[in-house]
């Protein structure tokens, strides 16, 4: 009789994973505002390698301002705004284009889809997005996202779309992410401090409590360790495997080798609920009693007028909310069934006081996340 099967370890997954996201940062690509070739072809060619064995791969690819910078006649990154989306409107095109023609040397198609942090929080452009991704990996093109910098206002500093990729994780259902960095990984302190270990296998929240966190990343990116960890976790938490690990393993990495492995910390949500823990902004919030705290976090109840105490924001019907306690604490996400204006008559009121046309929840469990 055959031993029983081993569950496969979280680095198994990471390297039997039918359709992977690829996050690549703007240092693990440029050199002094130039895009250097051999390193997005050594990273193409991995990506081809995966494709040929049968895999899906999304990537999405930081660098289109710092592809802009020398071309620009600029020194450095520019600090600001405007500056900025002229980088990256230059170095949007240079980038696509030499994309579209290293994997044309493994005979792919590649196609660019540009977002802002604005396309995800409305839940029509979120469905759109998915529809678009999902018709791209069907037709045989490897999805080339990034954040659409020529356009993005404080969402330029999304994250060096870190965050981006773990939400992009989730649009098409990956089965694991892999973030690529000029760091090898996770490490307790600043990689250049003498007491800084190497972190190979994260399992828990408790394991990050310890660790101390340095800056932002290069001069020539946005992000830093800490927006790994947070789109780690915001993947982990929806069920995704991610590795963390260095650009120029990339073939390791996508064999779930080297590098910070971090174990799912929750089960993949509906697509509904995961777009509005992580990609909604709430446009108000509502203070909710001690009873009604309770029946939404508790029970899992909707929200009813009469639990509410007071109305924060200016909103209208169907816009996310945050849910407080009566400290302040937020508890919950949710979309509101009413316009701030109208809220305010009804707090209190049980529902049978209320007039037939408004006799609903404030919030309906169904769009509703506890936090």
């Amino acid at each position: 009789m055959a031993p029983p099967a081993q569950p496969a370890t979280t680095r198994d997954r990471i390297a039997g994973a039918a359709r992977t996201v690829v996050k690549i940062g703007s240092s693990s690509l440029t050199s002094r505002g130039r895009l250097q070739a051999s390193r997005l072809d050594a990273l193409v060619d991995a990506l081809a390698a995966r494709r040929a064995a049968g895999r899906q791969v999304v990537l999405v690819s930081s660098g289109a301002i710092a592809a802009g910078i020398a071309p620009l006649g600029l020194k450095s990154r520019p600090r600001d705004l405007a500056t900025q989306q002229a980088a990256a409107s230059v170095g949007q095109l240079l980038l696509a284009e030499r994309y579209a023609a290293s994997f044309a040397r493994h005979g792919l198609t590649v196609g660019q889809v540009l977002l802002t942090a604005e396309d995800l929080h409305r839940r029509g452009s979120y469905r759109n997005a998915v529809r678009t991704l999902e018709r791209l990996l069907a037709l045989g093109v490897i999805p080339i996202v990034n954040e659409n910098d020529t356009v993005a206002t404080s969402e330029i500093r999304f994250g060096d779309n870190d965050r981006l990729a773990a939400l992009v994780a989730h649009l098409v259902r990956a089965d694991a992410l892999v973030l690529l960095s000029d760091i090898d990984g996770l490490y307790t302190a600043d990689p250049r401090a003498a007491d800084a270990a190497l972190i190979t296998e994260v399992t828990s929240l408790a394991q990050l409590a310890a660790v101390r966190i340095g800056g932002s990343g290069s001069g020539v990116g946005t992000g830093g360790m800490a927006t790994k960890i947070d789109a780690a976790l915001i993947a982990g938490g929806a069920g995704i495997p991610v590795l963390l690990a260095e650009a120029g393993s990339v073939g390791d990495a996508l064999a779930g080798r080297g590098g910070s492995c971090f174990a799912p910390l929750g089960r993949r949500m509906a697509s509904r609920l995961f777009w509005l823990r992580h990609a909604t902004t709430p446009r108000g919030r509502l203070l909710l009693d001690a009873g009604a705290v309770s029946a939404v976090v508790a029970r899992r109840a909707s929200l009813l007028p009469a639990g509410i105490v007071a109305v924060v924001g200016d909103f209208a019907a169907g816009d996310p909310v945050e849910l407080a306690d009566p400290d302040g604490t937020v508890v919950a996400r949710g979309l509101v069934a009413f316009d701030s204006e109208d809220l305010p008559d009804l707090l209190g009121k049980s529902t049978r006081d209320l007039p037939a046309d408004l006799r609903r929840a404030a919030v309906h469990r169904d769009d509703l996340i506890v936090l």
